[in-house]
């Protein structure tokens, strides 16, 4: 069956489903719904939880086997499945079939993926998934709606800001949702009394480390790879972790990709750029970005982007921060800056 993410919490408090598969475009959005369900089966005595990458090479049977296989100490178990690409191919598809014919009590799928387009969702295993389960699908939170959700965040980690506060903190955010749950975790840390008017939310925002992830996207976007890849060092230094850094530009070539695509369909530029979530002063840069960089090249540092997401889980030979170096300089434009050059980019002032 479905339910709506806003309606997630409920359910949880009752018997949970054997199977749950969480969709969506927005990675907090299904990230907080899965952790939701993490809890709550928990809390259930689901105490073991083994972790599953559907990726290339990815063999179907570890799936089927871990859910045959006695618990060593007779817990329940989680069996988290993620399918990066939401396309299980024919293989993963009678999988997830065969799992869901014959789902255990003592077991609880929980599958994770990217959005799934109407086709994906009328597909075999995801219909197998849904009349089994329980399926969650993610929905982005648009321009005009992102005040009130700001609002709602506050509200729960106990801030009363007024409308101005909440505004400045929309206009600093432009959209990107784990930015604003960052910069309201900060609140809480720095505005011990609960109350933030504008001026507050304005110091405490503009209050920022140097180096941060909006800024590196920003001299990306801008063209400024040396620049770039200075600001990239000191995340580094300042001990953010690479898939911090790895989402922030992940989500910008996706953006492009998604600009590239619906101009390629007759969409005029200005439309396709809102329809990819681009704010109006943004769209300026953005255009700047796609005169300087290809769609090829964009589609090849999407490929690099998820060698550097399979690196960082310890399952590749790259170094992700070589990666996202070689990621940051490319998309501001230089591709000529690598190797030595990289290096005295990053480390020139």
């Amino acid at each position: 069956m479905k339910v709506k993410s806003e309606q997630l919490n409920q359910h949880l408090q009752g018997q949970l489903a054997p199977v749950y598969l969480v969709f969506g475009e927005e990675p907090l959005l299904v990230q907080e719904a899965c952790d939701a369900i993490r809890i709550a089966a928990r809390s259930q005595g689901f105490n073991e939880r083994e972790l599953f990458h559907a990726e290339a090479g990815f063999d179907w049977n570890q799936l089927l086997n871990e859910a045959n296989s006695l618990s060593l100490f007779a817990d329940k178990k989680i069996l988290e499945l993620r399918i990066p690409n939401g396309k299980p191919g024919d293989k993963g598809s009678k999988a997830i079939e065969e799992y869901c014919n014959a789902a255990s009590s003592d077991n609880l799928l929980l599958v994770v993926c990217p959005k799934l387009d109407g086709s994906a969702q009328r597909s075999k295993w995801v219909k197998a998934l849904e009349s089994t389960g329980v399926m969650i699908q993610t929905w982005p939170v648009q321009a005009h709606q992102l005040g009130r959700w700001i609002g709602q965040r506050l509200q729960q980690a106990g801030i009363r800001a007024n409308s101005a506060a909440i505004d400045v903190l929309v206009d600093r955010v432009e959209g990107n949702l784990l930015a604003a749950v960052q910069e309201i975790e900060k609140l809480k840390l720095l505005t011990p009394n609960g109350e933030v008017d504008a001026n507050t939310m304005s110091t405490v925002v503009a209050d920022s480390a140097r180096y941060n992830v909006f800024t590196l996207v920003d001299k990306i976007l801008a063209g400024d790879a040396q620049s770039a890849a200075r600001t990239l060092r000191g995340l580094r230094e300042e001990g953010i972790e690479p898939p911090v850094v790895l989402w922030a530009i992940t989500r910008e070539i996706r953006i492009l990709l998604k600009i590239v695509d619906a101009s390629a369909r007759g969409e005029p530029m200005s439309q396709a750029m809102k329809s990819a979530g681009v704010w109006d002063k943004r769209q300026p840069i953005y255009q700047q970005t796609l005169r300087r960089v290809s769609p090829p090249q964009l589609r090849a540092m999407l490929r690099l982007a998820r060698n550097t997401d399979q690196a960082i889980k310890g399952l590749g030979r790259d170094n992700a921060w070589d990666n996202l170096t070689e990621l940051t300089v490319n998309l501001a434009g230089s591709p000529a800056l690598s190797g030595p050059t990289i290096k005295l980019a990053v480390t020139s002032e």
